[in-house]
């Protein structure tokens, strides 16, 4: 979720969205146009991007009113303003307007950095809108939805959605709010299972469950129907390599409590648990097997062969027979 300053007043005189994730830049927006809203309903909201914003522009939006009416100004990518324009935001920051919140929402590059400089420097209340690109920010962002939503979720029901639903914010957020909604009491694995039980089987980490599982059958099936609907080739040697790796991690690790064992190895305790059922019959050569497996499959994908889908199948196969080498040794 968007991570704030300690000011965290959202009629602060001005507000800084820095970031590139399009759901916190537009929550960052709501929540102060609802402070504002809540403080006098007849709040002017003025929602601009940079052509909108031209040299004279924000002056003539934050002068005095004759009725001194409280208005929020939002200036909507503000890296691309122009220069001339920027001096006038810059001006404006040293000497803000009283009823009037500017809330400006920029990329957070190199582009127009001065300007974020100058706003952090007038001691702007910034909130943090990072895209979030790491599938453990993205179980972040759901486990703290349904913190915010009030409700209780178990782990494996929040990594569920995260593999069910994929890297989209919103639809994560939607579906979190379908949850709150329809379901009472603690929402658990089941639950999503019924929900999102379609997108569930073409999870890419579906295909790595079944296939070091030794399901071959299984997750040749949810292989095949990933990619008839949509899911990248990429995402699933991704899923794969992160299974076998993790197959291989706790495979070597000291025996011990799933607690220290996920500390040691930077995992989820319930993640522990589950690697451990899926670990039986893996042997070390089975997992260097597999992982060479995965290496070739993820350049067959990446344009070092002629057939994506044929690559995935052979390792999705090799991985399988590996997860059954104890069994066969």
């Amino acid at each position: 979720m968007a991570r704030k300053t300690a000011n965290d007043d959202p009629l602060a005189p001005v507000t800084l969205a820095v970031g590139q994730e399009e759901l916190l830049l537009d929550r960052a927006v709501r929540d102060v146009v609802a402070a504002a809203k809540a403080a006098d309903a007849d709040t002017d909201v003025r929602d601009l991007t940079p052509d909108q914003l031209q040299p004279g522009t924000l002056a003539e939006l934050t002068s005095p009113s004759l009725f001194a009416e409280r208005k929020v100004v939002v200036v909507r990518n503000a890296q691309d303003l122009s220069a001339d324009t920027i001096k006038d935001v810059k001006a404006y920051l040293g000497a803000p307007a009283e009823e009037i919140t500017l809330v400006l929402l920029h990329a957070g590059g190199a582009k127009g950095k001065g300007l974020l400089d100058a706003a952090r420097k007038a001691g702007a209340r910034e909130v943090a809108c990072p895209k979030m690109t790491k599938p453990a920010d993205r179980l972040a962002f759901v486990r703290g939805e349904f913190r915010t939503a009030g409700r209780s979720a178990t782990p494996e029901a929040c990594q569920a959605l995260v593999d069910a639903i994929g890297s989209d914010l919103r639809e994560l957020a939607s579906a979190v709010s379908q949850l709150v909604a329809d379901v009472e009491g603690t929402i658990d694995e089941a639950v999503v299972g019924r929900y999102y039980t379609g997108r569930a089987e073409a999870s890419s980490f579906t295909v790595a469950d079944r296939a070091v599982e030794g399901r071959a059958a299984e997750a040749l099936e949810a292989l095949r129907w990933s990619l008839a609907t949509g899911v990248a080739p990429v995402l699933i040697t991704s899923a794969l390599a992160q299974g076998v790796r993790a197959i291989g991690k706790l495979s070597s690790a000291r025996g011990g409590r799933p607690a220290d064992l996920a500390r040691e190895l930077g995992m989820p305790p319930w993640k522990i648990d589950r690697v451990r059922q899926q670990m039986r019959g893996w042997t070390p050569d089975g997992v260097a097997v597999a992982l060479r497996a995965v290496a070739e499959a993820d350049a067959g994908v990446k344009g070092g062969g002629d057939d994506p889908e044929y690559a995935l199948e052979k390792a999705v196969v090799t991985i399988a027979r590996a997860a059954r080498s104890r069994g066969r040794g």
